[in-house]
């Protein structure tokens, strides 16, 4: 690391036991030369602590910022695919502090707009659910050109890296994140005489624009998740969906690739 990347800010849950653990972590980076600050703003390294979901959580936190690095430590019993170090692998952090034994990896993250003014950015899915029992209609867009026509309980549309987890329960894809895309993913569609939709997942080029216009039909109060977070908008009209051109960068080790860790969290 170069001296002006040694600003590190720690994101995780104030928990008890996690406390005593960060601690230690923050010894451990003071003595490496690292200054650890407490606004994150202030840092060229967000570390976040805990698994997937705090990871998320820390990049959303702090404004998916693509002027710093991102680093996932993993706690005991997290099953995480964006997180390399784990916090009771002190020396396995120590040693890639030392050696240089990390990569930066680059990762795309989805813009969305809704009806036409408020805008989101996402690093894993944007999820659109029917907000009641009952399934809802969305025209699907491929730029300017209408697709499908789609009911059922919704759809995912998720970056390469989106929950790999999520699309897997849908027979959606495993991307490789190298891939600048987007992937759609129907949830229980509804086939017949007049609603008529591909039936499986399918990839878009990260230079596509997917527009879903909700059909007004009385079910036009969708939820709407961004990663792992409900958004509180109610009345929805036109989703506006498209690969940013910004991106986060996150440290890797060179040993453990995005296809180690579905290996080993899969198969």
């Amino acid at each position: 690391m170069t001296d002006n990347r040694r600003n590190v800010y720690f994101y995780y849950k104030k928990e008890n036991e996690l406390v005593q653990k960060v601690k230690g972590l923050t010894s451990l980076a003071e003595e490496q030369g690292f200054k650890v600050v407490p606004d994150s703003q202030q840092a060229n390294i967000i570390v976040s602590i805990g698994g997937d979901g705090t990871f998320l959580q820390a990049v959303r936190k702090t404004n998916f910022r693509a002027d710093c690095l991102y680093v996932g430590i993993s706690v005991k019993g997290t099953v995480s695919l964006y997180c390399d170090f784990k916090i009771e692998e002190t020396d396995k952090i120590i040693e890639a502090m030392k050696e240089a034994q990390i990569e930066v990896r680059r990762y795309p993250i989805l813009d969305v707009t809704i009806d036409g003014h408020t805008t989101f950015q996402s690093l894993n899915e944007c999820s659109i659910r029917s907000g009641i029992i009952k399934t809802f209609v969305i025209d699907v867009f491929i730029d300017d050109l209408h697709f499908e026509t789609f009911r059922g309980d919704g759809m995912i549309i998720s970056t390469p890296t989106g929950s790999t987890a999520y699309n897997k329960s849908v027979q959606g894809a495993v991307v490789d994140p190298l891939l600048p895309c987007l992937q759609v993913s129907e949830l229980a569609s509804l086939n017949n005489n007049k609603y008529r939709t591909l039936g499986s997942p399918f990839i878009l080029s990260g230079d596509r624009k997917l527009t879903l216009k909700i059909v007004q039909d009385g079910n036009d109060h969708p939820v709407i998740g961004m990663d792992n977070d409900a958004l509180s908008i109610r009345h929805v009209e036109k989703i506006e969906l498209s690969l940013s051109q910004s991106i986060i960068k996150t440290v890797k080790l060179k040993d453990n690739s995005f296809w180690e860790k579905v290996k080993r969290t899969f198969l």
